[in-house]
């Protein structure tokens, strides 16, 4: 293996890549994953490995013991969204023994971590998990970390990550990691999905997520919840967080110890920022799902070249709902996120102020918690 290019790697492995789109979790690829992980621990680089495969482990025990008319059954009657939490709740404990059994073959200890959006939203939860995962990369652990199935319910929209993309760069950014590679079953970004389009061209390097935006699609597998649309989402976030951040084809040979190594493999997003603080960090993290702001083209440009706070004037629209103190994306006119940042006033109030001046809060609303919407010292830019 060449010298290292990267110290501290976020992995992901998605569910297509660990179950080759079958129903079951595919234990030759998962030992080849377990290898290439020891291979980088035993040189020294800092790994963490984000896993998918709880929901087709589950429903591979229940196999073994109900026939599949049965467990259609249960899963007609019992709903689609919770009885993925039943099949998880079933097939995690499984799949970790799995991993720790092979884990333990190289005496290589690993420890599990289950977290929700709320987990990390929570700034006190955020910086508990980052003390956490630290402290087991300095003991020479390697954590596992899922999404607490169990208790992320996909009816509220905004607590799930989406099929552990969105988690992987969120650990991404707590850990301040400098990669995170995205394993799955294409190889990459293509001008359009290579499934469907044999004229598909790979994007092997992207500057500016922006750019590239309309070449996503979504999931088209059953098990999984995630798809191109949240690859790319998950790596604007950690190319905002100062990583670098890779898709690509988990069934090639090595695929793992080549990227960590520089080879171009796969589609890579170079990094937007560095050297972010931690609330910072914390801020890109506990984004609402709920909702958003979107601003005008001057605002927008504020924002990004002049370091300026975000006032009522330069809002057009509220999207959906939030509540003063929580941190909000603020979208320009295109709808591409351009900041995020802790909001002054909840969604309501927002609704009756935006276009006016900061002068005629008071006057609006009864009362006023300052001029900006969104403080510039409470605003990470994209």
């Amino acid at each position: 293996m060449s010298e290292l290019a990267f110290q501290r790697v976020v992995i992901k492995a998605g569910t297509t890549l660990l179950t080759g789109k079958s129903d079951k979790l595919d234990l030759v690829r998962l030992k080849s994953l377990v290898k290439q992980l020891v291979h980088l621990h035993r040189v020294g680089v800092e790994v963490l490995l984000v896993t998918s495969g709880a929901v087709a482990t589950g429903r591979q025990v229940l196999r073994r013991s109900k026939e599949t008319e049965i467990i259609d059954r249960a899963a007609t009657s019992t709903g689609e969204g919770p009885f993925r939490q039943v099949l998880a709740s079933i097939g995690q404990s499984r799949l970790m023994q799995t991993y720790i059994q092979e884990f333990d073959k190289y005496d290589i200890p690993v420890a599990q971590a289950l977290l929700t959006r709320n987990d990390i939203a929570d700034r006190l939860g955020y910086l508990n998990i980052r003390s956490t995962l630290l402290s087991l990369i300095s003991l020479g652990v390697i954590p596992i970390l899922n999404e607490n199935d169990v208790v992320a319910l996909e009816e509220l929209q905004g607590e799930i990550f989406g099929d552990n993309d969105t988690l992987s760069s969120l650990v991404s950014n707590i850990v301040d990691a400098d990669l995170l590679v995205m394993l799955g079953d294409i190889g990459g970004l293509f001008t359009s999905n290579p499934e469907d389009d044999p004229d598909a061209r790979l994007i092997s390097l992207v500057e500016r997520t922006e750019t590239v935006e309309s070449y996503a699609w979504g999931s088209t597998n059953a098990l999984g919840r995630g798809g191109m649309v949240a690859k790319l989402a998950a790596a604007q976030l950690a190319a905002a967080s100062g990583a670098t951040a890779v898709i690509a084809d988990g069934r090639l040979t090595d695929v793992l110890l080549r990227i960590v190594s520089g080879e171009q493999v796969g589609t890579t997003f170079l990094p937007t920022s560095s050297n972010l603080e931690s609330r910072q960090r914390w801020m890109l993290s506990a984004i609402n799902q709920k909702g958003n702001l979107m601003v005008d083209q001057g605002a927008a440009r504020a924002l990004k070249s002049a370091n300026s706070s975000l006032l009522p004037a330069g809002v057009r629209s509220v999207v959906g709902e939030f509540v003063r103190g929580q941190v909000i994306s603020v979208h320009n006119e295109k709808n591409e996120a351009v900041a995020a940042g802790i909001v002054n006033y909840d969604s309501q109030d927002i609704k009756q102020i935006m276009g006016s001046h900061s002068t005629g809060i008071n006057e609006i609303l009864g009362h006023d918690f300052g001029e900006e919407i969104v403080h510039r010292n409470n605003m990470v830019i994209f």
